[in-house]
């Protein structure tokens, strides 16, 4: 953790919903001036996409049908920790980008699925901003949570997760239900071992709750949305939280314990606004007199 280099990390599952809680982090430094550097998750997988699949079936060859993005053995959590600790020190660091279809291999210049070569972050940047699978993570191997100053899990209900990814990567990616669903299983004891766990490093997590029947996420037409739902907010430490401001705030919400706020889904962007931007200016504050 630093003063003068502050991190924040967004950690969720595939298909979580973290990319919608990194638009409100934007909204929130396009409005009060906070210049963030970003990097994304996959930029530290350890392989492209032809060399996943190829490690994929040389891992099944010897009996293992687990290999999966969810791992240490196919990414690079040590670098990923030492970006984190080399920016918390000297607000310096790199990152790269990885093209997951066509029009991100347009923007990058690469084919899809590959990754662009490492480069410098930008100069003088007031944060470090991560989203992706792996922000919170501890291991044996790598501590990358002790270095971010503000960890944040989006962790929906797991039936509304698989919904979440199935139709995310039909619609948005191609694949088809059964290799959905074949890789929902694949990833299951990482998704144990190394994707839950982190949960319980986060300051504060994001729980989104349907309140419609999704007990078979895997024939749902649709994905229920926000006014399906309520959003459990979870505070690791809620001391400095002002939960009667948060109540007046967000109608209909209430408390169910004495660390956690409970929201109808349709205000969960105003949640957030009203949770994250006190709490980053503390951290850019922070910085600035520390500077």
């Amino acid at each position: 953790m630093s003063r003068k280099h502050p991190v924040i990390s967004i950690t969720g599952s595939s298909g979580a919903g973290t990319s919608t809680v990194k638009d409100t982090f934007e909204h929130i430094y396009m409005r009060e001036n906070v210049y963030a550097c970003y990097i994304e998750g996959d930029a530290f997988h350890r392989y492209n996409r032809k060399q996943m699949k190829n490690a994929m079936d040389s891992a099944e060859k010897t009996g293992d049908r687990n290999f999966s993005h969810f791992g240490p053995e196919a990414n690079l959590f040590s670098e990923l920790e030492g970006v984190f600790k080399q920016y918390g020190e000297t607000g310096t660091g790199r990152t790269r980008h990885y093209a997951h279809d066509e029009d991100e291999a347009k923007i990058y210049g690469v084919e899809p699925g590959n990754f662009t070569d490492w480069e410098d972050f930008p100069e003088g940047t007031d944060l470090l901003f991560y989203e992706g699978l792996h922000g919170a993570i501890n291991t044996e191997q790598a501590n990358v949570a002790q270095y971010a100053d503000l960890k944040v899990g989006v962790v929906p209900v797991t039936n509304l997760e698989w919904i979440q990814k199935i139709h995310r990567d039909k619609l948005v990616r191609g694949y088809s239900p059964e290799a959905v669903t074949d890789t929902i299983l694949r990833r299951m004891p990482d998704y144990i071992r190394y994707i839950c766990p982190q949960f319980t490093n986060t300051d504060v997590n994001f729980q989104r709750v349907p309140i419609v029947d999704t007990s078979n996420p895997f024939i749902a037409r649709w994905i229920p949305t926000a006014d399906e739902s309520m959003v459990v907010i979870r505070f690791a430490d809620p001391k400095g939280i002002d939960f009667p401001y948060l109540l007046s705030m967000i109608h209909n919400s209430f408390m169910s314990r004495p660390n956690t706020i409970v929201i109808p889904g349709g205000k969960f962007d105003l949640a957030m606004q009203l949770v994250f931007t006190p709490l980053v200016m503390q951290l850019v504050e922070r910085k600035r007199r520390a500077g």
